[in-house]
């Protein structure tokens, strides 16, 4: 039995505080931390009308150590679930350091003045973390995470050499607005309008946004359009998976968004940088995300299917091989079950079997570690108990 402190109450922070109450024999005690208290008493009724159960809730400012560590002494949690931004993984990460209390997050940390994510400050915490005898689990989302779990499955299972790796995430889900984004808009909109990445043959091959497209067939969803990003997992893996020659990150996109995209980029609405508007100063990005609807509230509208997955392509006694495995999500279910669409479930519910994981002692190792440097199965026996089963597909001809 376990106790959990989770910081962050958007969309993400909703499903994960269902999972976790839905997962009581593991996780015995839940505090829920925001910036904004009433963000966690929303989901403190939520969870009492849904479940009868009763979940703390507090107040934190996730850039101030102090006030994080203030709060873990206090809470005395076995585990941290950051679910903030991931602007904050830093000090978060530091805060555990110094309480020496075990760490998660779902995406890899990002300097909020330069457009540009990593792993290298969080890896730089290894030694620290090995010392104070704590561990942090890093990327305990889908993507990075599942996607990365499904990589060691597939090395574990299926392969002797992995040599090419394409991961595919489409979203296949309509709003009904004209232009929305289906998580925090300032980090998704940085993330697709930055330069792509890939690595080959031992080097990082850097492309224009969106210059590189393919048409892939989403099984339960179709044909779509499927375009090059750089994407944190690729980093890792190629570090953990043996043989590989080849990481490549595709995500769907419709003309409609795209076009948007374009032009308040072209218009400097996607600025990161200051800039004076009527003796104030804003940044851009930022008043945008304020104009944009809000992703927690896009659940109730959002209808079709999500489908995240790993072509993998390599060697097997000597054989050529290929395998597909992918998870598909339903917007309307993951709804009905935790008030929030597919894009928020199937990063939440990572994020709980992670701290399962870390909690029932099945991946547990002092030090800074991702994901696919652990046992894959469990993890992936959770998934299909958690609500996102996973298909495999023999591609090899």
């Amino acid at each position: 039995m376990s106790k959990v402190l989770l910081i962050g109450a958007g969309g993400v922070g909703r499903v994960v505080v269902h999972k976790l109450v839905q997962n009581k024999d593991t996780f015995s005690h839940i505090t829920l931390a925001s910036r904004r208290l009433e963000s966690c008493q929303v989901y403190q009724d939520e969870m009492i009308t849904r479940y009868g159960v009763h979940i703390d809730i507090a107040q934190v400012d996730a850039d101030s150590v102090d006030e994080l560590v203030e709060l873990i002494k206090k809470v005395e949690p076995d585990v941290v679930l950051n679910i903030a931004l991931p602007y904050q993984d830093l000090t978060i990460m530091e805060a555990c350091l110094i309480t020496k209390t075990h760490y998660l997050d779902t995406a890899n940390y990002e300097h909020p003045d330069t457009a540009k994510f990593e792993y290298k400050e969080q890896w730089a915490y290894h030694d620290r973390y090995k010392d104070a005898g704590i561990m942090a689990l890093l990327g305990s989302g889908f993507d990075p995470g599942v996607t990365n779990v499904f990589c060691a499955y597939l090395q574990k299972h299926y392969f002797d050499e992995i040599h090419t790796i394409d991961i595919l995430d489409c979203n296949g889900g309509d709003h009904g607005y004209p232009f929305a984004t289906n998580f925090n808009p300032e980090i998704n909109l940085r993330e697709v309008s930055s330069n792509g990445r890939y690595w080959e043959d031992g080097e990082w091959i850097e492309t224009k946004p969106m210059e590189i497209k393919m048409v892939w067939d989403y099984p339960q969803i179709g044909k779509k359009d499927s375009y090059l990003l750089y994407h944190e997992e690729m980093e890792s893996l190629v570090k953990h998976i043996k043989g590989l020659k080849r990481i490549r990150f595709f995500m769907t996109f419709g003309e409609s968004y795209l076009t948007h995209m374009k032009c308040l980029e072209n218009v400097g609405m996607l600025g990161i940088e200051e800039v004076e508007h009527n003796g104030c100063k804003i940044v851009p990005i930022q008043f945008l995300k304020t104009l944009l609807p809000d992703p927690k509230t896009l659940g109730e509208r959002t209808k079709g299917k999500t489908n995240i997955g790993v072509v993998a392509k390599g060697l097997k006694d000597g054989k050529e091989v290929s395998y597909y495995l992918y998870n598909v999500c339903d917007h309307q279910e993951a709804f009905k079950e935790t008030n929030s669409q597919a894009v928020s479930y199937t990063t939440g519910v990572p994020a709980m079997i992670g701290a399962k994981m870390m909690c029932e002692g099945k991946w547990m190792s002092d030090g800074v570690w991702n994901m696919e440097q652990f046992d894959p199965d469990p993890f992936m026996d959770e998934l299909n108990k958690q609500g996102l089963p996973w298909h495999i597909e023999n591609l090899s001809s």
